[in-house]
């Protein structure tokens, strides 16, 4: 896919060759696709790639026609080698870096070799190759340390002596460099530092969003949520590089050897932001805030743990989300406005609104989606009935699942642990409620302006049906024990009889240990095992068929290997007598 660039230069004169390295990353992509609607550049797009691959989407876009035409080509390159770098930048007059390689901060010899040792690589091959121009994609993240706060910065601001990111040191390194190279064998250079870049085709901040969106975390706000950001759109940072190209082409003193700050030009909160994001694709916004200072002991915990023993691993990408959560970062553009001409072409909104349009295929799978289209009730929900019960514990409303959960906890804690009898302890909350009641009795309508709602008589009334549904339940259940008796005192039933000496056993396990720690195992048991077993139910049942099919065939051998009058019992389990269905219990009057 080469292309003649001096007999297509000749052709048109006013066509000029540019390089794009990393052009097949997020903001490459976008950079490759502005420049060729300019219509005057002629696009190199160098990547790590062996050969180019379109995307379905991309068959009959305006890069596939542009390669088709000869106004793009493609070029293998490893910015680590210097003779691939070479052929890549030869003939061009331009150099775009924009180095997109997802790297693990946890492999610090290869982020070296490529951050930095690449950045060496490529000036080096622009100065022997005669290129006027370098533009350098960097990012805030190299003036941000991780420990404090950055509010209206602008490029005054310089480079910290430690980083609490390997990554945003090895940047920082890289962008040195290629500003350090200014003006010597003629090259001028510059650098964009983009602040959290989104858009179509992004590769980080919304899919790990959607990520932590789906294991639950982004329920949880860290810190105050006031924190303010500065985001950029894709189209926008690419705009900025096109524009820096041009003041650099006039040979501008203060564009050349300088780094530029640029974003939409709109602060926004961090968590606004994001449940913009996430609820436009149908997930559940932030909603429970957690102290900033309780989650960094927690992370730091973590990583010492995971340094000393091995588990309990913490990514990189969750430390670094953490810090970006939890502290305001915005920059002041002003410079990139006066000197390069920048202005964003996308306004925030609907930068946004493109994002959640070009991610809707993470939408259809959805952490909440098993459960809230459903055509039909789970097996669980069946189990526990449908009604309220369900609801909560299957946490359908998690306000008020987390409501009930926290009552039963206190409540366990008031009677169970408290170190007071149950009379003693009834006897006090009884109290402490008839306090309560009789004081939210004398209340004023109005307290400091809040309107206080009276409780109506029928939360104190309990309806008759509700008490004669609940005494036939008890009648069921005592019919049932008497039905299951029976059938234990005639000696045929030997399923139930195993069921029955289990359940004993297990209650004399019970009282052998603590009841008070049985029951608080059972509450957390209610509020997490039914909520878990209903996410991976076709998983369990699967174990549950593979454990039923093993004690089948184990049964199957004992059949053949015991004696008669051993297997004959073991044939009767399998036909249990059936009874009669007893006469409906008499209702009370």
């Amino acid at each position: 896919m080469g292309v003649d660039d001096d007999r297509l230069a000749e052709l048109n004169p006013k066509t000029r060759t540019c390089v794009v390295i990393g052009g097949r990353g997020f903001i490459g992509r976008s950079l490759v696709l502005s420049l060729l609607k300019l219509g005057k550049w002629f696009v190199r797009i160098a990547d790590s790639a062996h050969s180019l691959h379109l995307d379905p989407s991309e068959h009959d876009s305006l890069l596939s026609h542009a390669i088709a035409s000869g106004r793009a080509s493609y070029h293998h390159i490893d910015v680590r080698d210097n003779s691939l770098v070479l052929k890549a930048v030869e003939g061009s007059s331009v150099a775009f870096y924009v180095d997109h390689v997802n790297l693990h901060a946890d492999d610090f010899y290869l982020c070296y070799t490529i951050i930095v040792q690449g950045a060496k690589n490529i000036i080096n091959a622009c100065r022997e190759c005669k290129l006027r121009r370098l533009i350098y994609n960097s990012t805030v993240d190299v003036v941000f340390d991780g420990s404090r706060a950055i509010v209206n910065g602008d490029e005054s601001l310089p480079y910290p002596g430690k980083f609490d990111h390997i990554l945003s040191d090895l940047k920082a390194q890289a962008e040195a460099l290629i500003l350090l190279a200014n003006n010597i064998d003629g090259l001028l250079t510059s650098a964009i530092r983009p602040c959290n870049v989104f858009g179509p085709g992004d590769t980080n901040l919304v899919p790990f969003f959607v990520t932590l969106a789906r294991s639950g975390l982004t329920k949880f706000i860290i810190g105050s949520g006031e924190n303010m950001s500065d985001f950029t759109y894709v189209e926008n940072v690419s705009h900025a590089h096109i524009c820096a190209e041009a003041a650099l082409d006039f040979r501008m003193a203060s564009v050349a050897g300088k780094a530029f700050f640029i974003s939409n030009l709109h602060p926004i909160k961090f968590w606004d932001f994001l449940s913009l994001i996430l609820e436009g694709l149908g997930y559940q916004r932030p909603l429970v805030k957690l102290p900033a200072r309780m989650v960094w002991h927690i992370l730091s915990f973590i990583k010492w743990a995971h340094r000393k023993w091995g588990f309990l691993e913490c990514s990189h990408a969750l430390f670094h989300y953490a810090q970006l959560a939890s502290r305001s970062r915005t920059f002041n553009c002003s410079a990139a406005q006066k000197h390069i001409g920048y202005s964003p072409l996308v306004s925030h909104e609907e930068g946004v609104s493109l994002t959640i349009q070009s991610f809707s295929h993470l939408a259809k799978d959805m952490f909440y989606s098993r459960y809230c289209d459903r055509d039909e009730p789970s097996k669980v929900e069946k189990l526990l009935g449908g009604g309220k019960v369900a609801d909560i514990l299957l946490w359908r409303d998690e306000k008020k699942s987390f409501t009930c959960f926290l009552a039963l906890v206190l409540l366990f804690n008031w009677f169970f642990l408290s170190g007071r009898t149950f009379a003693d302890s009834a006897a006090k909350l009884l109290l402490l409620l008839t306090f309560f009641l009789f004081g939210y009795g004398v209340l004023p309508t109005k307290v400091f302006g809040f309107d206080v709602k009276r409780l109506p008589l029928s939360c104190f009334e309990i309806h008759e049906g509700v008490v004669k549904d609940s005494i036939t339940a008890v009648a069921r259940l005592w019919n049932r024990g008497f039905y299951c008796v029976r059938s234990l005192a005639k000696g045929h039933h030997w399923k139930l009889f195993f069921k029955v000496v289990a359940s004993g056993y297990f209650l004399k396990l019970i009282s052998l240990h603590s009841s008070m720690m049985a029951m608080g195992i059972a509450l957390a048991f209610a509020f997490t095992t039914f909520f878990v077993y209903e996410q991976y139910e076709s998983e369990v049942d699967g174990v549950a068929k593979f454990l039923h099919g093993g004690v089948k065939e184990i049964g199957k051998l004992l059949k053949t290997n015991l004696p008669h009058s051993g297997a004959s019992i073991l044939c009767k389990n399998n036909n249990p007598p059936q009874y009669k269905k007893s006469a409906p219990a008499q209702h009370w009057k």
